[in-house]
């Protein structure tokens, strides 16, 4: 398979449903660079994980934009608010995401997320009661959109009949994330996209104003009266903080929820083991986020100086594209890295990456997915594939169903 190929395989659709064969391919020349001002595709762990942890990479906007990434110029991407901590490099990145985990979890709020248990478990309860006599249920649109989205929204404080508006927004932001759609999508495709930032931004303005006013208990309220060594977040970097957390804190989740029953159910042996035993659940998703990790690929970063990596060097100013799913299946990590295996030893995955860009919502996205995994096992009687291989999303950064189909029995 030439250079070429490689690349355009990547982020062709048709691999969706199995991107693995070429991820193997990937792996065998490490480093892959194909034209001049391309990305350098980075694909085995080791080397992820050290240019995950390496000072010399960027993640700021403004340095990809320079890097030839016209899509994700600051203006483009963030609809007039400034980029989110998630777009930012040290010391910036620092203050802000020491001031959001503040918020979200030590050292002020050590319990917010292990005491939203009860919630989520009232949620997925209500969601599977909802199923009602139906024999057959769409997961995605039924159960694994609406759980996560709900948990989010309910963290941060959005009023609850407000809850359905944010599919409509969330969706194109998603879509844009994709470099193939970046690169390729038309002026309405684009347009969609910065329309529905904006939109969610002016929306959670309203909401920060009124926590300005009258502080509740919730994540966007500690935003708001941030306090401490580090000072405050202005508006606008509580308005871009949490545009971030709606988008990032449930669209991996749908993604990891959905590939996860799929897992399940081509693994009919683990499912049963869940079933009796709903502890598995921690084994069973930290095993998924090896073996089939919502975050395929991130293509957000460049080099602030030349680096070199086996042997080839990358030059300061490119492009660089971590390919965590292909890293996640590295044998040189992994033992049988193509076996689902919830009982392994060892599994130190790249599913939520790694170093101080590390997901800001590992332990939320986390609960929510043992807690779902396990109540379908329980409830479900029966379950099986309607079909297989699903139907896929177009994008290749955040890999999970469109439509997840599944058949059963009754509910227990």
């Amino acid at each position: 398979m030439s250079h070429d190929s490689l690349m355009r395989q990547i982020t062709d659709f048709a691999n969706r449903a199995n991107p693995y064969p070429v991820y193997e391919e990937l792996r065998k020349t490490p480093v892959l660079h194909e034209e001049e001002g391309g990305p350098y595709i980075i694909s085995s762990y080791y080397d992820i994980r050290a240019l995950l942890h390496d000072p010399r990479i960027s993640s700021d906007a403004v340095n990809l934009a320079a890097a030839g990434d016209d899509q994700l110029g600051q203006g483009e991407e963030t609809g007039g608010l400034p980029p989110s901590f998630l777009r930012l490099d040290p010391p910036e990145h620092d203050r802000l995401r020491r001031i959001a985990n503040s918020a979200f979890g030590p050292p002020h709020r050590p319990r917010r997320i292990e005491n939203m248990r009860g919630e989520m478990h009232r949620i997925v309860t209500e969601l599977i009661d909802g199923f009602g006599d139906a024999r057959q249920i769409d997961l995605v649109d039924q159960f694994a959109y609406p759980f996560p989205v709900t948990v989010i929204c309910r963290l941060l404080g959005v009023p609850r009949e407000d809850e359905p508006r944010f599919r409509a927004w969330v969706d194109p932001l998603v879509a844009s994330l994709d470099p193939d759609t970046r690169e390729g999508g038309d002026a309405e495709f684009h347009k969609s996209a910065q329309e529905a930032r904006m939109q969610l931004g002016m929306y959670l303005a309203g909401l920060v104003e009124q926590r300005t006013r009258e502080p509740q208990d919730d994540l966007l309220s500690d935003l708001v009266d941030s306090r401490g060594p580090e000072g405050s977040m202005t508006m606008m970097e509580v308005l871009s903080t949490s545009v971030l957390l709606l988008i990032a804190g449930h669209e991996t989740t749908v993604n990891l929820i959905t590939n996860g029953m799929l897992t399940l159910l081509r693994h009919p042996e683990i499912l049963q083991r869940l079933r009796t035993d709903p502890g598995l659940s921690i084994k069973i998703v930290e095993e998924l986020l090896r073996y089939e990790p919502p975050v395929q690929l991130v293509p957000q970063r460049t080099s602030i100086t030349d680096i070199e990596v086996r042997g080839v060097r990358i030059p300061k100013g490119s492009r660089i594209w971590l390919v965590l799913a292909a890293g996640n299946r590295d044998p040189e990590r992994f033992k049988e890295p193509e076996r689902f295996d919830p009982d392994r030893d060892d599994i130190e995955h790249l599913g939520f990456g790694s170093g101080i860009h590390s997901c800001f919502g590992a332990p939320l996205a986390r609960l929510e997915t043992q807690i779902a995994l396990s109540e379908l096992a329980r409830r479900l009687e029966d379950p099986r594939l309607v079909e297989d291989p699903p139907p896929y999303r177009p994008n290749a950064v955040l890999r999970g169903p469109r439509h997840l189909n599944i058949a059963f029995g009754g509910l227990r």
